[in-house]
């Protein structure tokens, strides 16, 4: 059993390995370009800059992970990372990173993890077979590691950028796609290959993605959580890239602050996807889904908008945390189970595509508004937006069907319709 077991766990070593060098960059970054430009609107050029491509290569990358394989994709992505992040300090070291060339940098250092992290996720299915583990349960897990190495992440990057400063820190973001390739490489060769592509699977790229395209569309579940999530994940970039850095900068508390903000959300967010792990399969899923983000929206950004002293900021986290960790492992299942096999590939990586679609914009939202109206009323115009969008749900009776599983006949049926 345990052999059985061993890609699931070299999947879930590689992924905390990425994650935890991926949160050090996202911390390490943005203060790099606050510190050595004063700009609250080039640093999010660079989340731009980053989000554009990674996006753009998720759409394209989903017929060519169905073709080839979500291992291979992921592990070849994952090398080639390392060689382009790594560039960042040697290059800053050497004095010849200029803003265009950082740019560039990191527009192919995100063009890399689009198909790379799709890969990823297009093997949750596969890992949960082999493993003969429920869905719920290996999104669990993996939500679980998610927020543990966003912790140990946020964590290391406060303290790492405080004490040897931020392009050293990034040194660790390009070994951690090293470690996650060479883990995937020894742990997963017992997953089954792709089967051979017959005449009828062998179409035209063109036409493979427009059928993960049409599936998609097709499925009113799926396409609702894909476009809740992209405008989420737009109002958190600009969080994550503009927002809590200039609240650190402008109250003196330094990337100490940073990092202890995204520290706690995250150890709480990896309590609550424990919890998920082990409760989700009995939960309903709708209500769960409300009353966590009913949680985790808005007071966080209430905390920051009023200007609450460092206990209450901290406090208010370490509530949202907590909800947050349920969301990934329902709405993962709720998306695996309905994708059928022969299109994990490409419908994952364009409903992941769609997820971060507005993400490219979250950097530059954050940053307008901050120079338009000042932090603190940018942060609650953001807390209320998350609020109206993550609530629309409870008025929308689509999304009650997260509670009914499709049985294998009508994946079936979906997955010859998607032919």
């Amino acid at each position: 059993m345990t052999s059985r077991r061993t890609p699931l766990y070299g999947w879930l070593t590689a992924e905390a390995i990425s994650l935890t060098g991926t949160r050090v960059s996202m911390i390490a970054l943005p203060f790099l370009v606050l510190t050595t430009t004063g700009s609250a609107t080039q640093t999010g050029l660079v989340a731009l800059f980053e989000t554009l491509p990674m996006v753009v290569l998720k759409v394209l990358g989903g017929p060519v992970i169905d073709r080839i394989g979500a291992r291979r994709v992921s592990i070849t992505c994952d090398l080639a990372s390392l060689v382009v992040v790594g560039m960042i300090p040697l290059l800053h070291a050497a004095g010849t990173l200029s803003f265009p060339a950082l740019l560039g940098l990191v527009a192919v250092a995100g063009g890399l993890r689009g198909p790379g992290d799709s890969a990823k996720q297009a093997l949750v299915p596969a890992v949960a077979e082999h493993a003969n583990v429920p869905l719920e349960r290996v999104t669990g897990l993996a939500g679980t590691v998610e927020r543990a190495s966003s912790m140990l992440g946020a964590a290391l990057a406060g303290g790492m950028v405080a004490v040897i400063g931020a392009t050293n820190a990034l040194i660790v973001d390009a070994l951690s796609f090293g470690l996650s390739a060479v883990a995937l490489l020894v742990t997963t060769r017992t997953l089954p290959a792709p089967p051979p592509l017959v005449e009828e699977d062998a179409a035209s790229y063109g036409r493979q993605l427009r059928e993960g395209w049409d599936f998609l569309r097709g499925d009113r579940v799926l396409f609702g959580i894909a476009t809740m999530v992209a405008l989420t994940n737009l109002l958190d970039a600009a969080y994550v890239t503009v927002l809590v850095p200039v609240w650190a900068v402008e109250s003196g508390r330094g990337a100490g602050a940073i990092g202890l903000v995204f520290a706690v959300f995250s150890a709480c967010s990896a309590i609550g996807a424990v919890c998920a792990a082990a409760w989700a399969a009995r939960l309903p899923r709708y209500r769960t889904y409300l009353l966590a983000f009913l949680v985790c929206g808005l007071p966080r950004y209430a905390a920051f908008a009023f200007d609450s002293p460092l206990w209450l900021v901290v406090g208010a986290t370490m509530a949202c945390g907590f909800a947050a960790g349920f969301i990934n492992p329902v709405l993962g299942a709720v998306i695996f189970e309905r994708i059928p096999q022969p299109l994990v590939g490409r419908v994952s990586s364009l409903t992941t595509a769609m997820c971060f679609a507005l993400m490219p914009l979250g950097g530059l939202l954050g940053g307008v508004l901050v120079t338009g109206v000042g932090l603190g009323p940018a942060m609650l115009v953001v807390g209320l937006a998350y609020f109206a969008v993550t609530m629309l749900p409870a008025v929308d009776p689509r999304w009650r069907e997260m509670d009914r599983r499709p049985d294998l006949s009508t994946r079936a049926d979906a997955a010859a319709g998607a032919r």
